[in-house]
C-alpha cells in the first residue's frame, strides 16, 4: 500500500475546558492540531499508510509534537526540524446552544511559514506516495508558505501522485499582502495551486470565498440548505479547471452550535453526476442528525480523510456513492471526539455506514 502524504503546518491547540469562555479559565487543555495532520490520522487510525511532512522547531515543543503523529503511526521522517521559527498557536472557545465556537490564531512566524519549499525533500517524499493532501490554510500563512504548498502539488504531481486540497478559506489569516483584501489573496494564489488538483474539497462558503462561486441565493447562516443547487456549483468549478476530476462538498446545516445536520455531495466530472450522503431507504438525500456535538473542530479534516481513505481503497472506491458514504459517516463520527483528530476505526465508520447509529454500548 502506498503512501499518502500531508504537508502543512501542525499547532498546539489551547482550549478552554469543557463549554468555558476564554476570559473565565486559567487552566487549558493542550493538544496538537493541524488540517493535513488531522487527515494523515484519520488515514492511519481507517488502516492506511500516512505521511505527514512540515516543519518543526528543535525544543521539546517540537518534540511533543511529533509525539502526537508518532502515536497513531504517521511517518515523521521528512519532518523538518529547524533553528528558526515557533510552534504555531491556536485558542479555542467552544460554543453551546446559541453560543457559536471561537478561535484565536498565533501563528505568525511559525518554523513552517518561513521555511522555503527548497528545504523540503520532495523527491524521496514522494517515492512511494500515491496521494498529496493540502489545504487552503497553509498558503495562507505566509507567501514563503504558499510558494511551498504550489511547488508540492507540482512535485507530487510529476511523481504520479493525485492531488486533492480542501479550499478552507480562513479569513484571519489571508494578510501577509497588504495590496489585496483576504478573499481576493485567497483567490489570487489559490487559483495558481488549483490546476494541479485532482479532487477538490470544501463548502459552500470556501467555494464562494476562494473561487467566487456561490449555490444560488442559498443562506449557509439560515440552517437549511438547498441541495439541488450544489451540482452546479461543482460543475463551475470543473468549468474553471478542467483538470479537476472529483468536487466534494460538505453540507453543514448549523441549527446551533450544538445540534448540525451534516452529509456532503461527491460530484464526478467523467459521468457528470453527483453523489450525496446519507441516504434514507428510498435514495433521498438525509442528513445526519447531531444534536449533541462535543467537538466539531476538524470535522472538515475528517471528511476528507474518509474520502481519500475510501478513494484509495479498491472495496470502497467502486463508485462514488461507497465513497462518499464512508467518508460523511467518518466525519459524524468526529463530532462526538474531543480534539481535531479522528479517532474513530474502519469498523466503527462502515457500522455507521450500514445504518448502526444507535449509540447502543458494544460488549
Amino acid at each position: 500500500m502506498k503512501k499518502v502524504v500531508t504537508f502543512g503546518e501542525i499547532m498546539g491547540r489551547i482550549a478552554a475546558p469543557h463549554n468555558l469562555r476564554l476570559r473565565q479559565t486559567r487552566q487549558f487543555e493542550v493538544t496538537y492540531a493541524g488540517a493535513e495532520a488531522s487527515v494523515a490520522t484519520s488515514i492511519c487510525n481507517f488502516g492506511g499508510k500516512a505521511r505527514y511532512v512540515t516543519a518543526l522547531p528543535k525544543h521539546a515543543l517540537g518534540e511533543a509534537t511529533m509525539d502526537a503523529v508518532r502515536a497513531v503511526g504517521i511517518d515523521t521522517d521528512y519532518i523538518l526540524r529547524t533553528d528558526e521559527g515557533r510552534l504555531g498557536l491556536y485558542f479555542l472557545e467552544t460554543g453551546a446552544n446559541q453560543r457559536p465556537s471561537n478561535v484565536i490564531y498565533d501563528r505568525a512566524d511559525s518554523a513552517v511559514s518561513i521555511t522555503p519549499a527548497s528545504a523540503y525533500d520532495w523527491g524521496n517524499i514522494f517515492k512511494d506516495a500515491q496521494w498529496l493532501h493540502l489545504s487552503g490554510i497553509t498558503p495562507a500563512l505566509s507567501k514563503t508558505a504558499a510558494e511551498a504548498t504550489l511547488v508540492a502539488a507540482q512535485k507530487a504531481k510529476e511523481a504520479g501522485a493525485s492531488v486533492s486540497i480542501d479550499l478552507n478559506f480562513r479569513g484571519k489569516l489571508w494578510n501577509w499582502d497588504s495590496n489585496y483584501s483576504a478573499k481576493d489573496l485567497a483567490q489570487k494564489t489559490m487559483r495558481e495551486i488549483l490546476p494541479f488538483i485532482d479532487v477538490v474539497v470544501g463548502n459552500e462558503e470556501d467555494c464562494h470565498d476562494v473561487l467566487g462561486i456561490q449555490a444560488g441565493d442559498t443562506d449557509v447562516h439560515s440552517g437549511t440548505l438547498d441541495t439541488s443547487r450544489y451540482p452546479d456549483v461543482a460543475r463551475q468549478v470543473i468549468q474553471q479547471f478542467p483538470n479537476v476530476g472529483k468536487v466534494a462538498i460538505t453540507l453543514r446545516e448549523s441549527l446551533s452550535a450544538s445540534h448540525n445536520n451534516w452529509g456532503a455531495m461527491l460530484f464526478d466530472a467523467a459521468s457528470d453526476s453527483p453523489s450525496f450522503a446519507p441516504l434514507d431507504e428510498d435514495g433521498n438525500y438525509n442528513p445526519y442528525q447531531i444534536k449533541n456535538i462535543v467537538d466539531r473542530v476538524g470535522g472538515g479534516d475528517s471528511f476528507a480523510g474518509g474520502l481519500i481513505f475510501a478513494l484509495t481503497t479498491p472495496e470502497l472506491s467502486s463508485d462514488s456513492q461507497t465513497a462518499v458514504n464512508y467518508a460523511v459517516a467518518a466525519s459524524c463520527l468526529k463530532h462526538s471526539i474531543k480534539g481535531d483528530f479522528n479517532y474513530s476505526t474502519r469498523a466503527e465508520v462502515e457500522r455507521l455506514m450500514g445504518g448502526n447509529a444507535s449509540g447502543r454500548v458494544v460488549r
